[in-house]
């Protein structure tokens, strides 16, 4: 099952959740930012302690809550075939006798955090990213199955983007991403995220948060690095597990890694890593560099980020990659799914 954590799925979920915490579901979305109205300091006053932390994720495809499985999970985009599921092959995970370096829960790094997200239907929690130097410092990096159900300029769920959550708290506060704010690139939607696995990554432009201060001069940024190279050591790895109020972070090595998988084809950025469960989808993998940190992958990519918990991939960070942080940083138009 893949790292993704989109709650399309989790009404079921989040009930019981809700009403041990004294909300109906009915009464919890109503409450809801509307969608034409969504600013900064409206989310701020919705998104209370007691609701981000019952802000649950759960699988986009499986509404299943925290733990990845064995198999790739149901195919979403044009280029998968819908419902397939099927084992993996035998290189995704561990390596016999491989040495899996832990992860530990902490209270996260302020270029670092997840994204909320509310509807006409609830709300939820989804996934991972970071803040990536910008022209506009407005731009959170994440993986591309983590973004493309929120493209758009109307979409039907917003996300707000809240830098080193931790605990139910928003140190920073909450940062609306922007609609007509969410670039990924032409070839995933085309491909869809199994045979365009090479292309999972993506942006997303904010707007400021409740106090009218852009998101990169709250917090600062990661340089964004491409084209260099797959092996990478040390690197600090840091992710939101679904179900947890803490992110983790882990240190490693990246290598490189050619798929085995017709169905994502592909070279990869392959990390070893326990405990990066779903909801990490999206998560940096960082270098030390001049003045802070780099960015060189993030969780997704080769089955959306690993069919287990130890080893997790990336999309390599090429041309490509640079070309969409161009678009997002120009303002040129988001690429979408072709018209059906």
């Amino acid at each position: 099952m893949p790292r993704t954590r989109i709650f399309r799925h989790a009404v079921g979920f989040g009930a019981a959740l809700l009403l041990s915490a004294g909300l109906s579901p009915t009464a919890y979305a109503a409450g809801a930012p509307a969608a034409s109205g969504r600013g900064a300091a409206e989310l701020g006053a919705y998104w209370t302690a007691a609701r981000l932390t019952a802000a649950l994720p759960a699988d986009a495809r499986t509404g299943t809550g925290t733990a990845r499985g064995t198999s790739r999970g149901t195919g979403t985009g044009p280029g998968d075939t819908p419902g397939a599921t099927g084992a993996s092959p035998s290189g995704d995970g561990p390596r016999p006798g491989e040495s899996i370096p832990p992860s530990r829960s902490f209270d996260g790094i302020p270029q670092a955090g997840t994204f909320f997200w509310t509807d006409d239907s609830g709300t939820g929690r989804t996934c991972s990213g970071s803040v990536v130097r910008s022209p506009g410092r407005d731009l959170v990096l994440s993986a591309g199955h983590c973004l493309k159900g929120y493209a758009g300029s109307a979409p039907q769920r917003h996300l707000g983007f809240v830098p080193q959550y931790h605990d139910g708290l928003t140190p920073f506060g909450i940062f609306p991403v922007r609609d007509n704010g969410v670039y990924v690139s032409q070839e995933y939607y085309d491909r869809g995220e199994h045979a365009g696995a090479a292309y999972d990554f993506g942006f997303a432009v904010t707007e400021p948060n409740q106090d009218g201060k852009r998101l990169e001069d709250a917090v600062g940024g990661v340089h964004l690095l491409t084209g260099s190279g797959y092996s990478h050591s040390p690197v600090r790895m840091i992710g939101y597990p679904g179900g947890a109020q803490n992110p983790l972070e882990c240190r490693s090595r990246t290598t490189k890694w050619v798929s085995d998988d017709p169905a994502d084809p592909g070279v990869f950025e392959r990390i070893a890593c326990d405990g990066f469960v779903g909801g990490t989808s999206g998560g940096p993998m960082l270098v030390p560099w001049s003045g802070g940190w780099a960015v060189v992958g993030v969780i997704g990519g080769y089955h959306t980020g690993g069919n287990t918990s130890q080893v997790s991939y990336s999309a390599y960070f090429d041309t490509a990659t640079r070309a969409l942080y161009d678009a997002a940083t120009t303002g040129a138009p988001p690429a979408g799914p072709a018209p059906r």
